[in-house]
């Protein structure tokens, strides 16, 4: 079904619904609802282009909502006509949260349904949508972050849905536990804070004083997030984008608040860390973190948790009494955020069945992705502080034909915050131009 056409500055959108199974082993049985946005240049709408289709990072982020031709958008609206797609329970596709999940039955039941949304599904809703909207040409698949592990399980399942294959930030190791991911994450996450210490001097001071005052009163933000010491340490996570030094910095300066019953954190800053702790608008992001690595029948069992044990700088506790810097975490889930954010509570049991599960599919097929024949490229982020350097380079070699450009002119981030560069960069590489 496709609605009316509408404009913003240098773009003519178009909302599509697509009808897909929910279990592509049963295709027969329930379907769901997935929505993407179209996206073409003015005065091109007629034209047979080519297709790009966008597959955001995550898991449980939709598509961009752009403004016009933000970022990377523009560059490939002068090639591409483009598809930018919220995955199954992502933005307007499927929702799946603390609200709709229960109609799923129990915790066991909601896990199982949820296991249903890891990358195999996605890359074959991916195929039915292209066969409809192409009329079965191949199209070319933009994956930031997560979107390049479904670019990657995209090689290794249906190549021949791929005119080409660009990938951000987001080569995922083949074979690696989350165990591996997280052991390798944990130094990664210390360079960026200390970094990020050096930058800022004055934040070890800031980051210790509101962690002791959250350590003793744990306030309830606006929101009902309980907020934590490790919680508080948890905003680290954005210390992985270009500007998320800054964003922190900013953040720490102005927490408190003097108030008839002593110094207090502001009502300012609580509002945004509530922002930046609440998964409401992404649960999935909690609830499929680890098991978009599980394979092989292995139960993830919250590995950073467990793998966090391994790394005792990081506890926040300790730092206070010793008088060392706080430092912060990155992008990890553990059972506790399940105890603090509201949107996650209700899900708890949910989270622990996905955390124990066994039977998880294999995502890539190595064998396949050494005999490929598709255009690929992928930009590796010097010391990304999301996916790691090693295993993405690990992968690229594995994948016959791709061609990686290793660069440290940006963070995750840089297909947003480069503009028409990374996507233009990529472009050049699968077509020979570079």
């Amino acid at each position: 079904m496709t609605a009316a056409s509408y404009r913003q500055p240098g773009v003519v959108l178009t909302d599509r619904r697509f009808t897909v199974p929910l279990d592509h082993a049963a295709p027969d049985g329930e379907r769901i609802e997935l929505y993407a946005r179209e996206a073409v240049a003015p005065g091109r709408a007629h034209e047979d282009l080519p297709w790009l289709v966008y597959l955001q990072g995550g898991p449980g982020f939709g598509a961009n909502r752009f403004s016009g031709t933000q970022a990377w958008l523009g560059r490939a609206l002068e090639d591409f006509r483009v598809l930018l797609l919220d995955q199954r329970g992502t933005g307007a596709s499927a929702a799946a949260n603390r609200q709709t999940l229960p109609l799923r039955g129990d915790a066991r039941q909601q896990a199982d349904h949820l296991a249903l949304f890891r990358a195999d599904a996605i890359v074959r809703d991916c195929e039915l949508i292209r066969r409809e909207v192409t009329g079965g040409a191949p199209w070319t698949v933009l994956g930031q972050s997560f979107g390049g592990f479904c670019a990657t399980r995209y090689l290794s399942a249906a190549p021949e849905g791929l005119a080409a294959v660009l990938i951000t930030g987001g080569l995922p190791s083949l074979d690696a536990h989350a165990d591996d991911v997280y052991r390798a994450a944990y130094p990664r996450i210390e360079r960026k804070v200390r970094a990020h210490y050096a930058r800022y001097p004055m934040d070890v001071e800031r980051a210790r004083e509101i962690g002791a005052y959250v350590l003793e009163h744990e306030p309830v933000l606006p929101n009902g997030y309980r907020l934590t010491l490790r919680a508080f340490q948890s905003l680290g996570i954005g210390l992985g984008a270009g500007d998320g030094g800054d964003r922190l910095h900013y953040l720490l300066e102005d927490a408190f608040v003097r108030t008839p019953g002593g110094r207090e954190l502001s009502d300012a800053f609580q509002e945004q860390v509530a922002g930046a702790l609440s998964h409401a608008g992404h649960p999935l992001y909690a609830l499929l973190h680890e098991a978009i690595y599980a394979q092989g029948g292995r139960p993830t069992g919250w590995a950073a948790e467990r793998v966090r044990a391994e790394f005792p700088q990081f506890d926040g506790e300790k730092a206070l009494a010793c008088g060392a810097a706080l430092l912060f975490t990155g992008e990890s889930v553990h059972p506790w955020q399940f105890d603090c954010d509201p949107a996650l509570r209700p899900l708890r049991e949910t989270a622990q069945a996905l955390a124990e599960r066994t039977d998880w599919a294999p995502l890539y097929d190595p064998v396949r992705l050494a005999a490929n024949e598709v255009p690929a490229a992928a930009a590796v982020y010097h010391d990304d502080m999301y996916v790691d350097t090693g295993h993405a380079l690990t992968t690229a070699a594995a994948i016959r034909g791709l061609r990686p450009w290793v660069t440290n002119e940006f963070e995750h981030d840089g297909l947003k915050a480069g503009g028409s560069r990374v996507l233009d960069r990529l472009l050049a590489l699968v077509r020979g131009d570079a």
